[in-house]
C-alpha cells in the first residue's frame, strides 16, 4: 500500500544524508537537529517559542529568558533537550518500558510536580485522561497494554520486515491511543518513534507545529476508525516535507553570486 512513498522517502533520506547531514559533521547536524525537534515538539504542545528563542536557550541555559515567554515554557524546553540528549546516548537500550518511563520522567522532571503536585515524572497515571476534546479509555486498562506495545514493537524493529517509519508510524498511533503518562505523551511518544528511525540509521522525524491539525486528525483517525492509514501516511508526508525543504535551501544557499 505505501511502495511510493517508501520508494520515495528512501531516496530523499540518501540524498539528504549525502547533502546535508554527513557535510554539516556529527556535532553540527546533532545541535541543528536538537534545536528543530525541540522547537516543534513543544511547539505542538503550546509552546510560544521560536526557533530564534529555542536555540538561544539552548546555547545559554537557563540564564536566558525571552522576553514574553514563562519560565514554565523555558523549563519544558530545558527538559526537552535533557530528554532527547539521554536518548541519543542510549540507541543501544532495549525498547521497553523502562526506555519509555526514562524518557517521560526527563522530559516532566520539573514541570508536571508543578502542574499536577504530587504527580511523579515518568509514572504512569493514576487517574482516567482526557486531552482536548477526546476522552482517553480506563487508564488501568490502557497501562496493561503498554508492555505488549513495547515487546511488539521492539520485535517488528528486529525482524526488519517493515519500513522503519512504518513501525515508527504505527507505534506512535497506538502509544498516543494508550496515553499512559499524566504529561508529556505527547512529546515522550515523538522522541520514541524517532528512536525507532535512529536505530535505522534514518533521520530523524520534525513534525513542524503549524501542521498540528492535521497531525491530531491523523491521530484521532486512529480511535475513530481503527486505522493508522492516516498517521503513516502524515508520517511520510512529513519526512518529505523536512528533507525537501533542507535539500531546496541547501541548493538555493549554494548558488553562485554576482556581487557587482
Amino acid at each position: 500500500m505505501f511502495a511510493n512513498a517508501i520508494k520515495k522517502y528512501d531516496q530523499l533520506a540518501v540524498d539528504y544524508r549525502e547533502q546535508i547531514s554527513r557535510p554539516m559533521g556529527e556535532q553540527e547536524f546533532r545541535t541543528y537537529s536538537e534545536i528543530m525537534f525541540s522547537c516543534h515538539s513543544c511547539g505542538i504542545e503550546g509552546s510560544s517559542f521560536s526557533v530564534d528563542d529555542t536555540r538561544a536557550l539552548f546555547e545559554e541555559g537557563l540564564g536566558y529568558h525571552p522576553v514574553g515567554k514563562s519560565l514554565l515554557e523555558c523549563q519544558e524546553m530545558a527538559e526537552h533537550f535533557a530528554a532527547y540528549e539521554w536518548l541519543h546516548a542510549n540507541l543501544s537500550h532495549p525498547f521497553d518500558v523502562e526506555l519509555l518511563k526514562t524518557v517521560n520522567r526527563l522530559v516532566t522532571l520539573h514541570t508536571l510536580p508543578y502542574k499536577v503536585p504530587g504527580a511523579v515524572p515518568g509514572a504512569f497515571t493514576t487517574v482516567d485522561m482526557a486531552a482536548g476534546d477526546t476522552v482517553f479509555g480506563e487508564h488501568k486498562t490502557l497501562i496493561a497494554q503498554v508492555p505488549r506495545l513495547m515487546e511488539s514493537t521492539s520485535r517488528a524493529m528486529q525482524a526488519k520486515e517493515i519500513h522503519p517509519m512504518i513501525i515508527a508510524a504505527r507505534f506512535h498511533g497506538f502509544y498516543e491511543y494508550l496515553h499512559p503518562f499524566r504529561d508529556g505523551n505527547g512529546r515522550t511518544g515523538r522522541l520514541l518513534s524517532n528512536y525507532i528511525l535512529l536505530n535505522f540509521g534514518l533521520p530523524e522525524l520534525i513534525i513542524c507545529k503549524e501542521d498540528r491539525g492535521e497531525y491530531i486528525d491523523a491521530l484521532r483517525a486512529k480511535r475513530t476508525e481503527g486505522t493508522d492509514e492516516y498517521l503513516i501516511n502524515f508520517f511520510f508526508k512529513a519526512a518529505f516535507k523536512q528533507m525537501e525543504d533542507a535539500l531546496e535551501q541547501k541548493r538555493k544557499g549554494s548558488r553562485t553570486f554576482l556581487f557587482f
